[in-house]
């Protein structure tokens, strides 16, 4: 189906900078959405920004101004730019792929694994 890997994870102090990635390999689908989710200790995963195949963005607003998504339809990737970062964007953070199958006119969905994104004080 869709394998989803993502990568740029880490520890970073107050105000600084880091960088997601995220690729999705497949053989018999079509990808369509992808996006990046959020859940930290203790809370319901939540959305941080989407991106349709034709660019069109929608952030959390809790994250506006701040990231930025971005996404390769070439290469099916799709990457978060994270800026001014604080103590509460701490969470791990997962990419989400919605897949198109054209034999059954159906969407999927798939999550990568998580990367955690730790913000120090």
């Amino acid at each position: 189906q869709v394998q989803v890997v993502e990568s740029g994870g880490g520890l970073v102090q107050t105000g600084g900078s880091l960088r997601l990635s995220c690729a999705a390999s497949t053989s018999i689908f079509s990808i369509n959405a992808m996006g990046w989710y959020r859940q930290a200790p203790g809370k319901q995963r939540e959305l941080v920004a989407t991106i349709s195949t034709s660019g069109t963005t929608n952030y959390a607003d809790f994250v506006k101004g701040r990231f930025t998504i971005s996404r390769d339809n070439s290469n099916n990737t799709v990457s978060l730019q994270m800026n001014s970062l604080k103590p509460d964007d701490t969470a791990v953070y997962y990419c989400k792929v919605v897949a198109h199958s054209t034999r059954w006119s159906t969407d999927y969905q798939y999550w990568g694994q998580g990367t955690q994104v730790t913000v120090s004080s």
